[in-house]
């Protein structure tokens, strides 16, 4: 069987330079395994995949590669984004700053198109916080939103800190509740300033996973708890 291949000819600067740094030094990149084309492999063993849109594609390649050994998803999140412009004859036109922050929250909107990936065992999911460069080129066949300008390359300036989710209770840290506490989509996007639309997706893949479950509704709104993970775990 033909593995199956991920394009390197227009691979960005960004997920290069991840799979560079995650693969390591005596690491290697773009390895086969199950059938499927890795970004890399540390010296620990640990295949390494750099995943900088959704995670719908990788919810039959995770699995897969799962059963050759422990697997690393790195996923970065632009705190911090600077634009160039320049046209089409390589001239520079401007550099401004996006007015838009990422965050960790950021990560549901990956992980919804996927949310069952992190009850696998052996997978990490890694949440790397970078500042990026995005050149850009006006050249008429972009998105009508950047004024057809494409995107030539994302290249980090800066690494930030990093984020490790092992297992399923490691995303407790995005629901800060108590136990037994009920609350909402609503109240959740309060506490955490957080838009409602991406607590809507948070709370779906949180329940998914087992962290918080449905007790009932408030009027139209649908009201949360905190599940208790070693009472599923046991079963009882």
């Amino acid at each position: 069987m033909m593995p199956h291949h991920i394009g390197t000819e227009r691979e960005q600067s960004l997920h290069r330079v991840l799979k560079l740094r995650y693969s390591g030094i005596g690491g290697n990149i773009e390895v086969i395994r199950g059938g499927y084309v890795c970004d890399g492999i540390n010296q620990k063993g640990e295949m390494i995949e750099v995943q900088t849109g959704s995670f719908g594609p990788l919810k039959k390649k995770i699995p897969e590669l799962l059963l050759q050994g422990p697997v690393r998803i790195i996923y970065p999140i632009i705190v911090r984004k600077v634009l160039e412009t320049w046209d089409d004859k390589g001239a520079f036109l401007r550099r401004r700053k996006s007015p838009r922050k990422g965050t960790p929250w950021d990560l549901f909107n990956a992980l919804i198109y996927a949310p069952e990936l992190p009850l696998l065992p052996g997978l990490s999911l890694e949440l790397a916080l970078v500042d990026v460069l995005e050149k850009r080129i006006l050249d008429g066949k972009g998105s009508w939103r950047r004024r057809g300008a494409s995107i030539a390359d994302k290249s980090i300036t800066e690494y930030h800190e990093t984020l490790v989710f092992n297992a399923p209770r490691d995303y407790r840290r995005f629901l800060p509740f108590k136990k037994r506490e009920p609350f909402t989509v609503k109240s959740l996007a309060e506490k955490t300033g957080i838009a409602p639309d991406m607590a809507r997706k948070a709370l779906y893949v949180l329940t998914r996973i087992g962290l918080a479950e449905r007790t009932g509704k408030k009027g139209n709104a649908w009201v949360y708890q905190i599940s208790d993970l070693r009472r599923r775990c046991s079963g009882s």
